[in-house]
């Protein structure tokens, strides 16, 4: 059965519909990563996009569910030069195709996912439609296409009650904005004590709760259109508890301060993004997934300082409050997949809570 994808701009790509046969809009963004496409499909952070694999050969060795980042997988649509018809792995539970079909996402091979690439590069992330149906006029199409909007997603992709893993000494509450559940593990691996809260949880609950630090998660969106949640951690700020964050949690402190974010053209997306300590000069292959960064010129110099940055366009990846005992990155230092140069940052968290 024939594929499409058809772009806001009015591209059109026609290749072979391998995944479920359902039509969907959303926003696209490319992945530079070679392996971990099970970590992909399943990173909450996806939550309302297509994501195009660079690499041209995806789904070579299965799934395996022991990957998975979240209980099931949350992009909108897959799109692969090359879909792997039996995947080769002594951990495999299914192959991806099934999987895909399994969970209603639609995918599409023999795209020239390199074309492709280049143009969301060019133009940056663009809405579009994967579908079965060979479209002749796109005017109503292209309508529906442009005006998709991701909302809620936050909402969408967090835990809907409390709950606690792992034992440990020191204790930890985790805000889930759609957490990556490798992050609790490398936590509870270092034996933490884990509670993972919901997104909408008031700061005081997690004040009262005698924890010894405090994790904010990834997650998706756009970070300043979560007005509610900024305001606690606004409060948990000026806590002064030890407070680390990634990704959609460096972002929500970050505007908490006062700072502002700013939307990337077509936004960091792979497991082989090169980062630089400013401490050291130390530079670090991390594994990156978001749209927005922080605006630099918003930074109040008095109040925060770059951490890491990105040595290929030098935006800001990290930060260091002054004054305070928080350090957010906007990368995953969990590493799933890739590489493991930054996990050693939950030590470093670990570190911090001895002193608080």
């Amino acid at each position: 059965m024939k594929g499409y994808l058809i772009l806001e701009d009015g591209s059109v790509f026609e290749g072979e519909s391998v995944g479920a046969d359902v039509e969907t809009i959303s926003e696209f963004v490319f992945n530079t990563s070679m392996t971990g496409y099970v970590e992909v499909l399943t990173d909450p952070s996806y939550a309302g996009q297509s994501v195009v694999m660079t690499y041209p050969l995806i789904g070579n060795y299965g799934i395996c569910y022991e990957d998975q980042e979240s209980a099931q997988p949350y992009v909108k649509g897959f799109i692969v030069n090359e879909l792997a018809r039996l995947g080769s792995h002594f951990r495999k539970n299914k192959d991806l195709k099934d999987y895909l079909i399994e969970h209603n996402i639609p995918c599409i091979q023999g795209i020239d996912t390199r074309y492709l690439t280049k143009l969301l590069r060019n133009k940056g992330c663009m809405n579009g439609m994967i579908t079965t149906t060979c479209y002749k006029d796109l005017t109503d199409v292209l309508k529906k296409i442009k005006s998709y909007h991701m909302k809620d997603v936050v909402k969408k992709t967090t835990c809907l009650k409390p709950y606690t893993i792992g034992k440990g000494d020191k204790k930890v509450a985790l805000y889930d904005f759609g957490a990556k559940k490798s992050i609790a593990r490398c936590l509870v691996d270092r034996g933490i004590e884990v509670s993972i809260y919901p997104a909408s949880t008031p700061a005081s609950v997690i004040l009262e709760g005698c924890y010894d630090g405090i994790m904010l998660s990834n997650g998706p969106g756009d970070p300043s259109e979560n007005i509610e949640i900024i305001q606690e951690m606004k409060k948990l700020a000026n806590s002064r508890l030890p407070i680390f964050a990634i990704c959609l949690g460096h972002q929500l402190m970050a505007l908490a301060h006062g700072f502002q974010t700013k939307k990337l053209k077509y936004g960091h997306h792979g497991s082989n993004h090169p980062v630089k300590d400013m401490n050291n000069g130390h530079v670090y292959i991390s594994t990156q997934n978001h749209n927005f960064v922080i605006d630099e010129e918003s930074i109040d110099k008095d109040v925060a300082k770059p951490w890491f940055i990105n040595v290929n366009d030098q935006t800001i990846e990290g930060l260091q409050y002054i004054h305070k005992n928080i350090k957010t990155v906007q990368f995953h230092p969990e590493a799933c997949a890739g590489p493991l140069d930054t996990e050693k940052l939950f030590d470093e968290f670990e570190k911090m809570m001895e002193g608080k």
